[in-house]
């Protein structure tokens, strides 16, 4: 196999028609060979602890599962496994007269351009798109594998197994890129967590979250078109252990690589989104522990490029970078946050344009928006947009099942300040008693509450639920019970004017920003290094 990248990378190997230059990219499991259409991916005979690639089956057997998995979420991109051919000429080719000595994923290559990670250097991904992805994966997630033999990779002993190795693995490398201080209170607190929250794992196993996901979910794997079309490639296929996991680990890995790059507000906006979209905000009990995780794998990973002599300086030298910055990340997962929380809760009558105001509040901050609409859905076990058409106060408006929902509201809330982050609440919070009890949350948190009434005239209410009636929405507001609602709510006049802010929906967009903005100046912002 000496020779084969020299093979490779002469014209008309890979095709009896291809006559373009091919480069070459390696790394730490494979020989990737491109062109300007197609990529080739040769699996390296190596034996790295967490995959054995040593023998010719365990190598084809490995591309067979590459195509298979990743045709999930890239679908007209991997196109097959090939035979890797020694010829009579004493040179590899793919395909074609020979003994088979190895095996080959071809693929479309897609344009570098599309490349998430790039088009962050570029500025060139937008909040929006996170909520693309965010969604899209929501969705894969909801219709992936999920038995019992999945599930059971969830409990602490299978994710322990994992945490322990990642240590072992780095262990004599690691006091090259962190104090022995700081190595150790890492390793302590990945360990000590994982010890310590036994119940909180094997919750998110009796829930459905340990799924078949993707394994690898980093910026340099997601493709972005023009259109905004998704593809990701590269998941894990080699190590079953490492693609089943909590749809919690999958995301880390991609909200980790955002912190990475800098783009943080970018990071918890796409887990914002992910948690509404997945019905999923007990995620933000066990994230930190998962990006640190994540964040540990990389650095490993980039060690074991720093350590190879076989690679030029430059690439090494790079790799020794990232491993320290990804260790460094690692660490600060396990740290509190420098920002105090703020719980901003967001309420009005029907159609007042709480939403809409809820979440330009949480892109500014960026924080998750735990709606009432979504969370009563959830409850009933009905999709977001299936309107529910009681009665008024009856049915799943009644007040006992109300009250069940806003403690739930609630519930989901406090996941997401314990976790050290901000976030928005949208909710009607007609009466005075749900209003004290977000106050009581707020103090019992000790983080600042801010509370965001929306208005609006009656009329622009009413026009707003006769345009609603003929659109796709969340909200099961209508003309039908707006009378009754608004003679039901109790003005929020025991409001302080310190954590009281009013907005007039009715009024020009910007005029409504500017408003908020000016409220916002000391609350927490995304950051963005």
């Amino acid at each position: 196999m000496g020779n084969l990248c020299d093979d490779f990378l002469r014209p008309g190997t890979l095709s009896s028609t291809q006559a373009e230059p091919v480069s070459l990219v390696e790394t730490h499991i494979s020989w990737v060979f491109l062109t300007a259409t197609e990529v080739w991916k040769v699996k390296k005979p190596v034996d790295l602890g967490f995959l054995d690639f040593r023998t010719l089956a365990a190598r084809k057997r490995a591309c067979e599962a590459e195509v298979q998995l990743n045709r999930r979420l890239a679908e007209g991109v991997y196109l097959g496994v090939v035979p890797v051919v020694l010829g009579a000429d004493g040179r590899h080719r793919v395909e074609g007269d020979g003994e088979t000595v190895d095996w080959a994923v071809r693929m479309r290559r897609l344009p570098d351009a599309w490349r998430a990670d790039d088009r962050l250097v570029r500025s060139d991904i937008s909040p929006e798109a996170m909520d693309a992805i965010a969604r899209h994966l929501a969705r894969f997630h909801a219709e992936t594998s999920h038995d019992a033999t999945v599930a059971s990779f969830g409990h602490p002993a299978a994710i322990r197994e994992s945490i322990v190795e990642n240590f072992a693995q780095a262990r004599q490398v690691v006091s090259d890129y962190l104090s022995p201080e700081q190595a150790f209170d890492l390793e302590r607190w990945q360990m000590s967590f994982l010890a310590g929250h036994d119940a909180l794992f094997n919750e998110r196993v009796r829930a459905g979250r340990i799924r078949d996901g993707h394994g690898d979910l980093r910026l340099e794997h997601v493709y972005l078109d023009e259109a905004g079309e998704l593809t990701i490639l590269d998941c894990i296929e080699f190590n079953e252990r490492f693609r089943f996991i909590d749809v919690c680990a999958d995301i880390a890995f991609l909200s980790m690589d955002l912190a990475w790059h800098g783009r943080v507000d970018l990071a918890e906006r796409f887990l914002g989104t992910y948690a509404r979209e997945a019905d999923d905000y007990d995620l933000f009990s066990v994230i930190d522990f998962y990006e640190s995780y994540r964040a540990y794998v990389r650095a490993k990973i980039a060690t074991l490029l720093q350590t190879n002599a076989a690679l030029p300086w430059d690439v090494r030298t790079r790799a020794a970078s990232e491993a320290r910055r990804y260790f460094l990340l690692a660490l600060a997962a396990s740290r509190r946050p420098v920002v105090v929380p703020t719980l901003v809760a967001v309420g009005g009558i029907i159609a007042s344009g709480k939403s809409t105001v809820a979440q330009w509040i949480a892109s500014e901050i960026s924080a998750p928006v735990v709606d009432a609409d979504r969370t009563r859905k959830h409850m009933l076990g009905i999709e977001p947009t299936t309107h529910v058409n009681n009665e008024a106060w009856t049915g799943a408006y009644d007040p006992a099942f109300t009250e069940r929902v806003y403690r739930e509201v609630l519930r989901r809330a406090e996941v997401v300040l314990a976790s050290g982050r901000s976030v928005v609440i949208d909710a009607s919070f007609r009466s005075q008693t749900m209003r004290q009890e977000v106050r009581a949350l707020a103090t019992r948190l000790q983080v600042p509450l801010k509370f965001v009434e929306c208005r609006a005239p009656a009329s622009t209410c009413r026009a707003r639920l006769e345009q609603r009636a003929t659109s796709e929405t969340v909200s099961d507001g209508r003309l039908g019970v707006f009378d009754e609602f608004v003679r039901r709510f109790e003005a929020m006049v025991e409001l302080d004017a310190s954590e009281h802010l009013v907005v007039d929906t009715s009024l020009p967009r910007e005029t409504t920003l500017s408003a908020l903005r000016q409220a916002l100046v000391p609350w927490p912002r995304g950051l963005v290094a």
